[in-house]
């Protein structure tokens, strides 16, 4: 008897956009996602010197609202919610009791009492069931705190490079602010083509950018007209491959590599998004212990001499005397500066800049 093998994969509504681009399927978090199109360092280099459109719609979305939210989410998260305005976002982290990671987020405040975080993939049921857990524990009216999961109903772009503000500039309709004088960290409605999106200045390249938010069914529709229209410019579709990679040469962390449930926000080099100031959240109280104690452990990025393959996530790294210092979290070869590059978790006590591992 054959064994009938099914396809558990779950697939963003631009999965067969995807395969008319020609992209290299691979599974990520549960989802099955372009790797790349015409190739990493293509895509990658597009994106430094033009612009990339990434699909995100895997990424998933929580909306918080009520009259206690904003209070309630500076309970859950690291970085204070009450100084955010209105149509603003920021960086966070969720935290466990110890003070390691649940996930690494962005928060938007879309309204006075709504706000919207969106999470990573691969962590979507981890933290509803993590924010359900402290919604139980939240002291109040049954009604004063509100979530809702929407990760099956938005999906999102990432609009990514020094050409994408002109493109979406020509596009964007019916905004509140021009996109052309949008600042960082800023959301606001728009409209692209007929289709009412969500228009944030956030990224994950260290490209000026965009992350556009809609419905799922809107996908479609806003990837192949941002794609038409930014033909001239030389804008492509770029895969995870590129994503990655970028994000590597910027330093900025991947959840299950430079941040766990063991690897926590101040070993990652994350404090400047944790207050400590701020009334009482959850791993506040173990992130000052370790703060106060000192860190054994830090997060930190290596250049690769010559032209040496970069090591992978895991590989051991040794000091000059060959004694064990730490674990590499992330390696790639840079498109960039054409070189391996990564990040790795060392001992403090030797991770001064310049130091030969």
């Amino acid at each position: 008897m054959g064994l009938e093998i099914k396809d558990t994969m779950k697939h963003t509504s631009l999965y067969q956009a995807h395969l008319d681009h020609q992209a290299r399927m691979v599974p990520f978090g549960g989802w099955e996602m372009p790797l790349q199109y015409a190739g990493i360092r293509q895509e990658h280099l597009a994106v430094r010197k033009t612009g990339g459109l990434f699909d995100i719609s895997h990424m998933g979305e929580f909306l918080i609202e009520g009259p206690d939210a904003c209070s309630f989410l500076n309970q859950c998260l690291t970085n204070n919610v009450t100084g955010l305005d209105i149509g603003s976002g920021h960086y966070t982290l969720m935290c466990n009791e110890q003070g390691g990671t649940v996930d690494d987020l962005y928060l938007y405040r879309l309204e006075e009492q709504s706000f919207m975080m969106v999470v990573n993939a691969s962590r979507i049921q981890a933290d509803w069931e993590w924010l359900m857990h402290q919604k139980d524990q939240h002291i109040g009216s049954p009604n004063a705190v509100q979530c809702h999961n929407l990760s099956d109903q938005l999906g999102a772009l990432a609009f990514q490079g020094p050409l994408v503000r002109t493109v979406l500039d020509r596009i964007a309709e019916n905004t509140p602010n021009p996109i052309a004088t949008m600042k960082k960290n800023q959301i606001q409605w728009g409209m692209i083509g007929g289709s009412r999106v969500r228009i944030a200045t956030t990224g994950y390249t260290g490209e000026d950018g965009f992350e556009l938010i809609a419905d799922q069914g809107e996908m479609p529709h806003l990837w192949e007209r941002i794609l038409s229209e930014g033909k001239k410019e030389g804008i492509c579709p770029a895969g995870l491959g590129a994503r990655d990679t970028l994000r590597t040469e910027m330093g900025y962390p991947l959840y299950g590599h430079e941040l766990s449930e063991e690897i926590d926000p101040l070993q990652a080099g994350l404090g400047f998004f944790v207050d400590l100031q701020k009334p009482d959240f959850v791993g506040k109280s173990a992130l000052v212990q370790k703060k106060n104690k000192g860190l054994d452990q830090c997060s930190v990025a290596f250049l690769m001499q010559g032209k040496s393959a970069p090591p992978r996530p895991e590989y051991r790294v040794a000091d000059a005397q060959g004694n064990n210092i730490g674990v590499v979290t992330s390696g790639t070869m840079s498109p960039s500066l054409e070189t391996g590059l990564g990040m790795a978790l060392i001992q403090t006590s030797v991770a001064h800049p310049g130091t030969t591992l």
